[in-house]
């Protein structure tokens, strides 16, 4: 096999989470590139629906979005359901929902931390959950959780306590998964970026720029498409001797 074969996705399927913008939206279109079905699955059904549109016509793929919301198990159990009636099949879950509010600890409301933890543990667990009892029954599978350098250091100068918990635990379930379903021929493995210019990050802004750009080695921030690959490469053949691995794209930041 010629290496480059070995990053091909032709003929899986794959589910993304909050795949219509941002990360999840650099996600499902380099899978859809590397040759993968996808199904990208959020809250907002219109706004994935229209996304997939477009990423059909643009790659050639079959895409599809879908209605979900990670936190209510009916919803996790309809959206899996979909994704495997959209193809015949179920073989890549990115799990790439979550959100982050920026607040010293003592100012954290109990709603703030209880949302974070539900959409990104507890709407991860329930989804890898569902996703991942269909992979041990067919004997494969490759799940990759989008965690964050957040999970390994404490940012500055925003203070955002839950948040960086709440990966530390993405971090963790990754290996505890990986170590219980590897027998199973089921992958488990997590990305950890950096700052990336999206919606959720204000990188541009002049009071995040000494500690977010300045102190990072690279002294810049990502892009959704420069950690895209990062996906396709552990959702591949190319990577199929790595499970329970944190893969860290932060442009040198932890490094310090």
């Amino acid at each position: 096999m010629n290496v480059l074969d070995s990053f091909s996705l032709q003929g899986r399927t794959a589910l993304v989470t909050g795949g219509y913008r941002g990360l999840g939206l650099g996600f499902s279109r380099a899978l859809a590139q590397a040759g993968a079905d996808v199904v990208i699955a959020a809250r907002d059904s219109s706004a994935c629906a229209a996304v997939a549109e477009d990423l059909a016509t643009e790659t050639g793929r079959t895409v599809i979005g879908t209605s979900l919301d990670v936190t209510d198990l009916a919803s996790v159990r309809t959206a899996v359901d979909t994704a495997i009636e959209a193809t015949g099949r179920l073989d890549i879950l990115v799990n790439n929902a979550g959100t982050c509010f920026h607040r010293p600890a003592l100012e954290v409301p109990e709603q703030e931390w209880r949302e974070v933890f539900d959409i990104n543990v507890h709407g991860l667990w329930t989804l890898t959950q569902a996703v991942g009892r269909h992979f041990v029954d067919q004997g494969h599978g490759n799940i990759i959780n989008i965690g964050s350098m957040s999970g390994l250091v404490v940012n500055r100068p925003q203070w955002q306590p839950a948040y960086n918990a709440s990966k530390a635990a993405v971090h963790q379930l990754t290996k505890s998964l990986a170590a219980e379903w590897a027998p199973h021929g089921v992958r488990v493995n997590a990305v950890a970026p950096g700052y990336i210019k999206t919606e959720m990050a204000p990188v541009d802004e002049p009071q995040f720029r000494q500690h977010w750009i300045d102190d990072a080695p690279m002294q810049r921030y990502s892009t959704p498409e420069e950690i895209a690959p990062t996906v396709v490469f552990l959702a591949s053949d190319a990577s199929s001797f790595m499970t329970g691995s944190i893969l860290v794209a932060d442009g040198g930041y932890t490094v310090f």
